[in-house]
């Protein structure tokens, strides 16, 4: 999928649609698609203005940004601005909600960051090819060039991710985490400020690569390289359209990719399984390998596939031609908070339709809850509650009037 630059965006946090892009006057509704109103949120846009446009050059596209919850307060931590919920909704709810007025045909998400349960009116209509999934280190320049384990021990990492900080803490128990909000142009700026805190920071290669900024990238994170498994859906890119809507949805079916769909389907199902409404902190990574018959279409305690080159990038076959030839890995981990406790699985199976990808997912949540991820989420979710509640009751009563 091509994708724009930073640079060749005017940002703006009002919705109004911008200017359409039309390669001819026909009779067809434009299309109004919903994003973020960040810097890589349009970049996503754009680029799936691109793929509609090379495909249906004859409709009328307007991009239309939105200043989402989430974006508007960039200090709060997730979870006490969530109140204890699944702080996902902060980057959805307004589009959702212009989206089920019909003042929008489609949103464009990052697949990670939408709950796992949508409105009951609203669904995924597509899941595009799928971007390098893997979380990358980003060193200070103030430090020598490295890895994370060259940082030193007292080392203080920025990341808002639970999950992040969760598995860093199983290898690194001496690091220090600090929360880190903002888009990433601001999170690099905290990062290279002179007097930065931060020895270095997280962030998903996904969004560095679209805006440009892999050169930035110190050390690609796999569970080989680093201990670190990515997010359920990230990398990929999800419509999100009205159940209802037959005419997007033929649309749709021009520039889906059933390979990430299949395997975005089992990670979310797998999550939908386990989190019971609130966010949880789990590392997956799956990968596609040709399917050996003698395995019965099922292996369990198998190695990945290698779906990485060389220089450590991320290599997805171009089409889904052999797609029903291969079987699906899948490798989980749950941590606790402190790092203290974890469960990990891996298997594969040969999955042949998105509804067998999510039976995958489920499966695994089960096998997941029975070896005691169960026990660390329900931990987990009563401590986030508690501290959101403390939280909010400090900022309501705890400060002079």
């Amino acid at each position: 999928m091509a994708s724009a630059t930073a640079s060749d965006l005017q940002i703006s946090s009002d919705p109004t649609p911008q200017t359409a892009t039309t390669s001819a006057s026909t009779n067809f509704p434009p299309i109004n698609i919903g994003t973020r109103s960040s810097t890589l949120a349009q970049i996503q846009a754009r680029s799936v203005e691109k793929t509609f446009r090379d495909a249906f050059p004859d409709r009328t596209y307007n991009i239309c940004p939105v200043l989402a919850q989430g974006d508007r307060d960039k200090v709060t931590p997730l979870q006490q601005l969530s109140k204890g919920e699944n702080a996902k909704s902060l980057w959805t709810g307004e589009l959702e909600g212009m989206l089920e007025k019909g003042e929008l045909s489609l949103i464009v998400h990052c697949l990670k960051d939408m709950p796992t349960q949508l409105p009951d009116n609203l669904t995924i209509g597509a899941i595009l090819e799928r971007e390098d999934p893997r979380d990358a280190l980003i060193i200070s320049p103030r430090m020598p060039k490295g890895n994370l384990s060259s940082l030193p021990p007292d080392s203080t990492i920025g990341t808002s991710s639970i999950r992040r900080a969760a598995q860093l803490r199983r290898l690194y128990p001496d690091f220090k985490f600090v929360d880190l909000r903002g888009n990433v142009g601001t999170r690099l700026g905290k990062l290279d400020a002179e007097d930065s805190q931060y020895s270095a920071i997280i962030l998903a290669a996904a969004g560095l690569k679209r805006m440009g900024l892999e050169n930035r990238i110190s050390q690609y994170l796999t569970s080989d390289n680093g201990g670190m498994l990515h997010a359920v859906g990230q990398g990929a890119l999800a419509i999100e359209i009205r159940k209802d809507d037959e005419a997007i949805k033929e649309l749709l079916k021009n520039v889906a990719c059933e390979r990430s769909t299949r395997a975005c389907s089992a990670e979310r199902a797998l999550l939908r399984t386990l989190e019971g409404g609130c966010s949880v902190p789990i590392g997956v990574e799956t990968s596609w390998r040709k399917w050996k018959s003698e395995s019965g279409g099922l292996a369990i305690g198998v190695e990945p596939a290698r779906d990485y080159d060389h220089e450590g990038r991320a290599i997805e076959p171009a089409s889904d031609e052999n797609l029903d030839d291969e079987e699906l890995v899948l490798k989980t981990v749950v941590v606790s908070v402190d790092g203290k406790d974890s469960v990990e699985y891996e298997t594969a199976r040969k999955v042949l339709s998105v509804e067998e990808a999510e039976e995958m997912g489920r499966d695994v949540a089960k096998v997941l809850s029975e070896k005691g991820a169960d026990r660390i989420l329900e931990k987990i979710s009563k401590e986030k509650q508690w501290a959101a509640k403390k939280s909010l009751e400090e900022v309501t009563h705890g400060k002079p009037t």
